[in-house]
């Protein structure tokens, strides 16, 4: 049953990621048709991921008192609303409005399922899990790629993913009963492999023990690992919501063209999670998550370098599938880091930051590039990918330090 189950939480992480690439591959045609400047698909980025902020700060309590799967039924509801709204919004304040419930939404959902997969499954299910997140993420912009190409209206695109999420609050509606049983079922798993290994169930609450009395915000290198999050999440943001505009603006691809490159970026997230899942049978998290950052390092230097136009499209394919490993590692990494006690409130605290990232990054490059230049695009990138690259080893150096 938790394997089956398993089919319904992975597509719940689809219907997260199908919205998240809609809003940058189509405003290029949409805020001309709506009159908005370039810059307001910052701003409306910054509403979504105010939202998530929020979502995620509460989901500990919520999940305690309603569970994981109410509070993901409740939110795939109050996102798919927000883009069927989107589908007929006709300004930009109607979007902006729209853009609270599908943040606050979004939020919930993915604090809501990475806690639940990091307390009840092991790594590869992790990594798989964001996986089925890229399939969503890449799936948006063909969406909206092909509305646009065959239609011409970027409104049919919203309108077809509200659909999609529909069908998923259906299938949530008609499965709620499960998830208490498979946590059940996990935990006494777990317990089980506790008795029949002392030595494993010692170890768990020996790093409890350590970290649990103290307010999880002071333990050693979490601060570290939020900063950590908040330039992953800031720079993935980034690329996929300006990456578009950047190929239009300063590659000279049309439209349609551009998202559908976009689209390959988060094909690379999608499937380098397809491929770390298999790889983390064998190796440790922490060596996947630094190969990650190298990578990702090298697909931004690829695009800063005055190579042809082509070499800028690979770049941002190696940026994709150097991402892929690095958040749902960091997410698994944190019951084992800091103590299972503290990981719902560490989790929620990582999505809260991660999305903070998302608020003000993305909307930062859109000021340097409506005051300079979109070309910046490749500089700040690198940038925002080295901070995040330095953050997330400083905190396996406090930790191999501090021997948890």
């Amino acid at each position: 049953m938790a394997t089956w189950f398993l089919i319904i939480i992975y597509l719940a992480f689809i219907s997260l990621g199908i919205p998240d690439a809609l809003l940058g591959s189509a405003w290029p045609v949409m805020h001309p048709q709506i009159g908005a400047s370039l810059e307001s698909a910052g701003l409306l980025s910054m509403i979504i991921a105010a939202g998530t902020i929020v979502s995620s700060l509460v989901s500990g309590t919520i999940i305690q008192k309603w569970g994981t799967g109410k509070l993901t039924l409740f939110s795939c509801a109050l996102t798919a609303g927000a883009l069927l709204g989107f589908s007929f919004a006709p300004s930009l304040l109607w979007l902006a409005l729209l853009a609270i419930p599908l943040g606050l939404g979004a939020g919930a959902v993915d604090a809501g399922l990475n806690h639940y997969v990091a307390n009840h499954y092991k790594a590869h299910h992790m990594s798989w899990l964001h996986c089925f997140w890229g399939v969503g993420a890449m799936t948006g912009p063909i969406i909206m790629s092909y509305f646009i190409a065959q239609h011409g209206s970027w409104r049919e695109g919203y309108s077809t993913v509200s659909m999609i999420q529909w069908g998923l609050v259906l299938i949530l509606l008609v499965t709620l009963p499960l998830w208490k049983k498979v946590a059940d079922l996990q935990q006494s798993k777990a317990e089980a492999t506790d008795i029949s290994d002392p030595l494993s169930s010692i170890s768990d609450t020996s790093t409890d023990s350590k970290v649990k009395k103290v307010h999880p915000i002071r333990i050693k290198g979490v601060k570290m690992t939020l900063i950590a999050f908040l330039f992953y999440c800031g720079v993935e943001s980034t690329v996929g919501l300006w990456g578009a505009s950047y190929l239009v603006g300063a590659k000279g691809m049309t439209a349609e063209t551009a998202a559908l490159w976009v689209s390959l970026y988060y094909g690379g997230i999608t499937v380098g999670r397809l491929i770390t899942g298999f790889i983390t049978l064998k190796v440790n998290n922490r060596i996947l998550i630094l190969a990650g950052q190298i990578i990702a390092v090298s697909g931004g230097v690829i695009m800063l370098l005055p190579l042809p136009d082509i070499a800028s499209m690979i770049g941002l394919i190696l940026i994709g599938v150097g991402f892929a490993p690095v958040y749902p590692g960091l997410i698994h990494e944190t019951p084992h880091r800091f103590g299972k006690a503290n990981s719902a409130k560490l989790i929620g605290y990582q999505m809260a930051v991660a999305y903070t990232g998302t608020t003000f990054l993305p909307p930062l490059f859109g000021i340097l590039a409506s005051q300079w230049s979109i070309q910046l695009f490749p500089v700040v990138v690198l940038i925002f990918v080295i901070a995040m690259l330095l953050s997330a080893e400083s905190v396996n150096a406090v930790l191999k330090k501090q021997n948890i």
